[in-house]
C-alpha cells in the first residue's frame, strides 16, 4: 500500500538576492483545470537567476524553476488531456486569460494577464507543484526526466529565437549555454552553418561549441569569417547587440533572446542601415512548444546537463552566475 505525501519541500525566494530557503509546505490540491505533478526534474535557467537576483520583480515568496518534468499525482475538476501517473513537462509560459487581443490573434506569449511558471506562480524547485493543464506538455519518450528538463525553457524560448532569425543560412548564437547549444544542433540538422560566440577566453566553451559541429567558434568580440545572415542573443549583455549588427550582412536580423539585458549602448545609423533589424522575443506559445518538442524527437537533439539534488539550488544558480556551466544545470527530487 502506497501512503501519499502530505506535504512537500522546496527551495523558496523570500527576497531578491537572498538565498532559496528550504522549506516544507503542506501539498497543494489542483483548481479546476489544473494537474498536481510529482517533480522529478527541473532545469535550472537563466531566467531563474535574473528572479532570485531582482534583475525581474514578481510576487514573493515564490518558488522558482520553470523547466519542469513530472508525473501526473492528481487531477483538478474537468481535466481530461492527461491520466494519473503521465509524465508531463511544464514551460515558463503558465497560464494566459484566452480573451485579450493578444490571445484572439494567435500571439497569447503576449497575453495582458498571462501567468509565469516559478515567477508569477510557483515552480519546479520543489518535490511537488500545481500547473494548468491547458499549459502542460506531454514529452517525447526519446528524453528521459533530466534530459528533457532543458527542453522546457532553454529550449522552448530558444525555438521561438530561432523562428524569428528566419530562414539564416548562416546562423551566430551569442552566449553558448543552455539554448545555444540545443538550437545549434536543430540548425545544423536543418543545415545551417553555425558560429558560436562565447565570454572572452572561454575556451572550454568554444571547444565544445566545436564538439557539437559548430562551423566556428570565438570570443563575442570578434567578427565571424564570414557575414551572418541573423544571430540570436541568448548571453544578457546589452553592448553584445551593436557587435552583433555589425555582424550581420544587409537585411540581418539580431534577435534578443532574454527576459532581461544590460543597457544597450548608442551606436551609429549606419551599423542599423541596410534594413537590419533588432528583434525581441517575449515568452512562447503553445504551438512553439508542440513543434520544438517534436522536432526535438526528430533531429536527435542531446541535452548536455548536470544533475544535482534539489538542495543544492543555491549552488547551482552561483555556478550559472559565475558562467561556470557547460550545457544546463537540473535539480533532481
Amino acid at each position: 500500500m502506497t501512503i501519499q505525501a502530505i506535504t512537500m519541500h522546496a527551495m523558496q525566494l523570500d527576497a531578491p538576492g537572498k538565498p532559496l530557503r528550504p522549506v516544507e509546505r503542506p501539498l497543494p490540491r489542483p483548481g479546476p483545470g489544473e494537474v498536481r505533478i510529482r517533480i522529478t526534474a527541473c532545469g535550472v535557467c537563466r531566467t531563474d537567476l535574473h528572479v532570485a537576483d531582482g534583475d525581474i520583480h514578481g510576487p514573493l515568496p515564490i518558488i522558482p524553476g520553470h523547466e519542469i518534468v513530472g508525473h501526473v499525482e492528481e487531477l483538478g475538476a474537468g481535466v481530461t488531456d492527461f491520466a494519473i501517473g503521465q509524465r508531463v513537462g511544464v514551460p515558463w509560459l503558465g497560464h494566459t486569460c484566452g480573451a485579450c487581443p493578444y490571445c484572439t490573434s494567435a500571439r497569447e506569449n503576449l497575453c495582458d494577464d498571462p501567468a509565469f511558471t516559478g515567477f508569477t506562480r510557483d515552480g519546479g524547485f520543489a518535490t511537488h507543484c500545481v500547473a494548468d493543464a491547458h499549459f502542460c506538455f506531454a514529452l517525447p519518450d526519446a528524453f528521459d526526466d533530466v534530459h528533457a528538463a532543458p527542453l522546457l525553457c532553454a529550449g522552448l524560448i530558444g525555438y521561438r529565437s530561432y523562428r524569428m532569425a528566419g530562414e539564416a543560412p548562416v546562423l551566430g548564437l551569442y552566449g553558448f549555454g543552455a539554448a545555444a547549444h540545443i538550437l545549434a544542433q536543430l540548425a545544423i540538422w536543418q543545415g545551417r552553418k553555425v558560429f558560436a560566440f562565447t565570454r572572452e577566453g572561454d575556451t572550454a566553451g568554444q571547444a565544445f561549441a566545436r564538439e557539437i559541429d559548430c562551423a566556428w567558434a570565438g570570443a563575442s568580440t570578434e567578427m565571424p569569417p564570414e557575414p551572418l545572415d541573423a544571430a540570436i542573443l541568448f548571453a544578457p549583455v546589452g553592448p553584445l547587440v551593436p557587435l552583433a549588427l555589425k555582424a550581420v550582412k544587409k537585411g540581418g536580423r539580431v534577435v534578443c533572446g532574454g527576459i532581461h539585458m544590460s543597457d544597450i549602448p548608442a551606436f551609429p545609423y549606419a551599423d542599423l542601415w541596410e534594413e537590419r533589424s533588432i528583434l525581441s522575443v517575449a515568452n512562447l506559445t503553445r504551438q512553439d512548444g508542440t513543434e520544438f518538442l517534436d522536432l526535438a524527437a526528430q533531429a536527435g537533439i542531446r541535452t548536455h546537463v548536470t544533475p544535482m539534488p534539489l538542495a543544492q539550488a543555491n549552488e547551482a544558480l552561483e555556478r550559472l552566475r559565475k558562467g561556470e556551466v557547460e550545457g544546463a544545470l537540473v535539480l533532481k527530487s
